[in-house]
């Protein structure tokens, strides 16, 4: 039921898709093993009685397999079609709401936007209509047992997933397809994000509200799903729009622009008894990178060095304390802020070295984020005034 944007982690990979990693959260187990429960156990011995337990058991794994292989064509989907129009796919990742599709980037117009979320529900939609074709021809050739069941649940349970999916709210893919309209209408995309974020919000409330009262009134726990569901809505409604002003702020930044050029280096050889002694107060920044021939081969922040005891600083090497090459964020000078700013969070110190042709020319930290967004919020405000 997510969109074809997130970060949700992978607990473990199942593979490549049409080139894309596919990953499943540990969530998935949760939702996998309620699902079949509550089909082997309740709905279909109520539904179909007369049965063993291994064939209802059966059932309600086949079903649950099914539809979460639905899922994945859903988001798979959404990938094909954002490669097709030029982005970049990281990854696909099934979750406790559905599945996400990790794009880098943006959608280039209002066009491209409406295709890659359109397509997801459609093949939901298709695969519940393929269910559906399969349960009525079951029914006129006088099945009336469990394999119809499973193909009527199969059915309803992607067409509802479609339906659900079109909600005009973000991060719902018709939270994208409203996006896509606002855009074409104003010409403005962080307006129409914020729309549709905020629409997101609403669906949110609303779905809290009805699930509280339907648990409220007895009806069942049903009720606290949708509860679940609504306050992952408001979240993920409030996230996406801080995102779109952030986006908005940062538009035509250059890593250059921002940067603080030639920064101080040091050699990992040295101790960080030496870097305290000789180093600390005469250094202004909060990180220190470390060069070999000019070459950036690690980082270093003061809070990395505080976690050393003093007895241990004159035989710890900063090379020992560092943010590794291999988890080092590089970054050239004529990059876009935007673009950056997602691979900030891959090194745990936030911060991002400036390179190039091989050789570090500055370095990008929080504080220079947040001026640049303050700049670029000023500079929006002066505009529309």
């Amino acid at each position: 039921m997510r969109g074809y944007h997130g970060t949700m982690r992978a607990s473990f990979r199942l593979g490549r898709i049409a080139g894309v990693p596919v990953g499943v959260n540990w969530s998935v187990l949760v939702i996998f093993a309620l699902i079949a429960w509550g089909l082997s156990a309740n709905q279909f011995p109520r539904a179909y009685p007369g049965e063993s337990v291994a064939a209802y058991v059966l059932a309600g794994l086949a079903a649950a397999v099914v539809f979460f292989l639905g899922l994945l064509a859903h988001e798979v989907s959404h990938a094909i079609v954002a490669k097709r129009n030029g982005l970049a796919v990281e990854g696909i990742t099934l979750w406790l709401f559905g599945g996400v599709a990790e794009l880098k980037g943006e959608a280039k117009d209002p066009g491209a936007e409406l295709r890659i979320s359109g397509v997801g529900p459609l093949v939901s939609l298709v695969i519940g209509l393929f269910f559906g074709a399969i349960a009525v021809l079951l029914a006129l050739a006088g099945e009336d047992g469990l394999l119809l069941g499973v193909m009527a649940w199969l059915a309803g349970i992607n067409v509802l997933l479609a339906v659900f999916n079109v909600l005009p709210a973000a991060p719902l893919d018709g939270g994208r397809l409203l996006r896509a309209a606002v855009w074409k209408a104003t010409g403005d995309r962080t307006k129409a994000s914020v729309v549709a974020a905020r629409a997101g919000w609403v669906l949110g409330a609303l779905l809290i509200g009805l699930g509280l009262w339907q648990f409220l009134a007895g009806v069942g726990f049903g009720g606290l799903w949708l509860a679940l569901i609504g306050w992952f809505l408001i979240g993920a409604a409030g996230m996406e729009e801080r995102q779109a002003r952030l986006g908005s702020a940062l538009r035509g930044i250059r890593v250059a622009d921002v940067m603080t050029p030639q920064p101080q280096t040091a050699s990992g050889q040295m101790t960080v008894a030496d870097f305290v002694d000789h180093y600390l107060f005469a250094y202004r920044h909060s990180a220190l990178p470390l060069t070999e021939d000019g070459r950036p081969v690690g980082l270093v922040t003061l809070d990395r060095v505080r976690g050393i005891p003093a007895d241990r600083r004159p035989g710890t090497t900063l090379a020992e304390v560092s943010c590794r090459a291999d988890e080092l964020v590089l970054a050239s000078p004529d990059e876009q802020l935007n673009d950056l700013l997602p691979r900030l969070s891959e090194c745990a110190d936030g911060r991002a070295l400036v390179v190039t042709e091989g050789r570090l020319v500055g370095i990008i930290s929080p504080s220079d984020i947040s001026r640049a967004v303050q700049r670029g919020s000023m500079r929006d405000d002066l505009a529309r005034h």
